[in-house]
């Protein structure tokens, strides 16, 4: 036999160990092979990574790292590991001047910060101060589908106050933030970490209500291998505006990216990434005694978007007075203030396209104030996909969590799933049924005996798309601080093309 012959016989086999399935049968002479439909596998290998929670010395952070307990069908679960470790984290040119003079904090970097050694019970690890770095992680085996990590800091006091709650990222290459500024109240920071071995080549971008705010200093940032870097946005323009979308990109590698917000009056939270550009958006989780709610958006084509806005509440959806419909130009960011949003009650919004023929694809977040005068906390809801098969929220108490569950088309059934505790306790589900075009607000289930945190798991049983997110609410000094994780699918499985080896390809 050739050698080439060889060659292609070794790389059937190679793709045959990719796809998860080979038929290895000599050619019959004749006829065509039927295309087999492809399955879902659940993925082998998962990669989260962890902005550094600093810039206060006040800072306590809490790390949450889960995996759902996989359905077993009776074979051998595959060994894994699943573990989040230090980066190093660095200033750049852009940072103030007093962010430069802080040192980081110096962690073994063969040590895990947070270790999970088993699916369905969740792995927790604390952090205090100013100097804790970034976390880049990696899950491997039955631990990797459905890996989820949240980072959850509390900082009582100063201008960094608040409960900052995120879901660690996944690596990618492009990111959208709108409700981010550059007002000199607020002093916004965009965190970028690297998990790969070679750096990363990012760019970030700035555009205001009246267009792009060009700026070369946002251009070519170096994201060093395996570390974490921040920029100061109101660093890279001149020009003060309230509502600002970032857009990062990369030009060589992957990042994670997440927007860490301040405000002099309301507190500090994390703003995640927006579900990519669609026609049609869903902000699920506006809490019942909101306060202020703000809306912007971009429209990141050359095509301006006319949106119509609905609040979905508990028994149907409703316009919002005087702001039925936004108008939003292409490549500029609108804002606009939703007042007496809620009126007491929890409600997801929806973004339609006022014109039914065209849809127009934009991005969008919501910044929510809870409180009032000294005693205000923000947080933010960025537009997200469905819960699909499934989602988790990994980091929840005893008390304080609120399931928002919003179906905006046809009805839709979950099955919501309470983790066993970190320390102790014994997982419990719940199903519940979500009306169509309505919002559903729940105090989930807790683990019966709970002990330590535990985590929330989403899927879909029936119907249509049905949208999630959770409050995490922490009262302290009069303040509510709170924070709000939206939950679309954790991709926990992959489809997988089924493949037949076809060997008449080796007939000489």
């Amino acid at each position: 036999m050739k050698s080439t012959s060889l060659s292609l016989i070794a790389g059937a086999v190679a793709l045959a160990a990719v796809t998860g399935f080979a038929a290895v049968t000599a050619p019959d002479g004749g006829g065509t092979t039927t295309a087999k439909a492809a399955t879902r596998l659940p993925v082998e290998r998962s990669s989260l990574l962890c902005p550094a929670p600093g810039l206060s010395d006040l800072a306590e952070t809490e790390y949450t790292s889960f995996t759902p307990a996989a359905k077993s069908d009776g074979a051998a679960e595959p060994a894994g590991t699943a573990e989040l470790l230090s980066s190093a984290v660095k200033g750049v040119a852009t940072d103030t001047a007093k962010d430069k003079d802080k040192k980081t904090g110096k962690t073994d970097p063969d040590k895990p910060v947070v270790l999970l050694k088993e699916p369905g019970k969740p792995a927790t690890a604390e952090v205090s101060g100013a100097d804790a770095p970034a976390l880049v992680g990696t899950a491997t085996g039955r631990l990797a589908p459905g890996w989820a990590a949240q980072q959850t800091t509390t900082v009582e006091a100063g201008d960094s106050r608040g409960l900052l709650g995120v879901g660690c990222t996944v690596p990618d290459t492009d990111f959208w933030f709108p409700a981010a500024s550059t007002a000199k109240s607020r002093e916004d920071y965009v965190h970028l970490t690297n998990p790969d071995d070679t750096a990363a080549v990012a760019d970030i971008e700035l555009y205001g209500p009246e267009g792009p705010l060009k700026s070369e200093v946002g251009e070519d940032i170096t994201v060093p291998a395996r570390s974490g870097i921040r920029v100061l946005i109101s660093t890279l323009t001149n020009k003060a505006e309230d509502d600002v979308t970032v857009h990062v990109t990369t030009r060589s590698g992957r990042v994670g990216a997440v927007v860490r917000t301040a405000d002099d009056r309301s507190g500090s939270d994390w703003l995640a990434a927006s579900t990519e550009p669609a026609g049609t958006l869903v902000l699920p989780g506006i809490p019942a005694d909101a306060t202020s709610v703000r809306l912007v958006a971009f429209a990141p084509g050359e095509d301006d978007a006319d949106l119509t806005v609905k609040l979905l509440g508990k028994t149907g959806a409703i316009s919002p007075a005087g702001n039925e419909e936004l108008h939003v130009k292409s490549q500029m960011t609108a804002g606009v203030d939703l007042k007496a949003l809620t009126r007491g009650e929890p409600g997801s919004l929806l973004l339609t396209p006022a014109d039914d023929g065209k849809a127009t694809p934009v991005v969008a977040a919501l910044r929510v104030v809870r409180g009032k005068g000294d005693k205000q906390e923000v947080g933010y809801i960025p537009a997200t996909g469905p819960v699909g098969a499934q989602a988790t929220a990994a980091d929840n108490r005893a008390k304080g969590s609120v399931l928002s569950l919003t179906a905006p088309g046809a009805a839709g059934t979950v099955k919501v799933t309470a983790s066993a505790g970190s320390k102790g306790g014994t997982p419990v589900s719940k199903t519940y049924k979500v009306a169509a075009g309505t919002t559903l607000a729940v105090v989930p289930p807790v683990p019966a005996g709970l002990k330590g945190t535990y985590a929330l798991t989403v899927e879909t049983q029936s119907g249509g798309p049905v949208h999630a997110a959770r409050t995490l609410t922490v009262p302290m000094n009069g303040i509510p601080m709170f924070t709000v994780q939206t939950l679309p699918d954790d991709r926990g499985t992959v489809e997988v093309p089924a493949a037949e080896q076809d060997l008449s390809v080796l007939d000489d």
